[in-house]
């Protein structure tokens, strides 16, 4: 192995490293809200696409869940936001951790990957760019990773909170 095959693997171990932290100190920091909310569920920890992930679970199917979840994931967002401040106070690094709860994400993100297809799909046979309705971040990024795993390419226009993707032809 040479030194810089070294260097790369030991810089991948640290990243790793970092995220399971942080994941860590989500998981701590959630475990308290729960307990603080009276609510039951599990905690589940991962790192994805560089990035650490943390689900509330629940195996009994509760309904008490979806509390945390809000119209339209808005709880969600609110709770990821102070999640990432938790972990931002405690390791003085900007966190990107993703929260799912009771699944909400993993139904959205398969749910924006088929509306990004779909959009795809029109804008390759009418030639004709497809402007989408507005959408948080998190969503915008599912659909241009849809839409680029398509072949094609999008942007991002508008201002927040009205920002909206844009498929556009090759």
């Amino acid at each position: 192995m040479t030194e810089g095959t070294t260097s790369a693997a030991a810089e991948g171990a640290d990243t790793l490293t970092r995220l399971e932290q942080e994941g860590e100190i989500a998981a701590d920091y959630l475990e308290g809200l729960l307990d603080i909310a009276d609510l039951d569920g599990d905690i589940d920890m991962d790192v994805e696409a560089d990035r650490a992930s943390v689900s509330i679970i629940s195996d009994t199917g509760s309904r008490d869940l979806q509390k945390l979840v809000g119209r339209d994931g808005e709880v969600l967002e609110a709770l990821q936001e102070l999640t990432r401040l938790a972990v931002h106070r405690e390791t003085g690094d900007r966190s990107r951790l993703m929260l799912d709860i009771a699944g909400y994400r993993a139904k959205k993100r398969s749910e924006l990957s088929e509306l990004g297809a779909k959009a795809a799909a029109e804008v390759k046979s009418t030639g004709e760019a497809v402007k989408l309705k507005p959408m948080t971040p998190f969503e915008r990024k599912v659909v241009h990773d849809a839409v680029k795993a398509a072949g094609l390419r999008s942007e991002s226009e508008g201002e927040e909170p009205q920002r909206f993707v844009v498929v556009l032809p090759a």
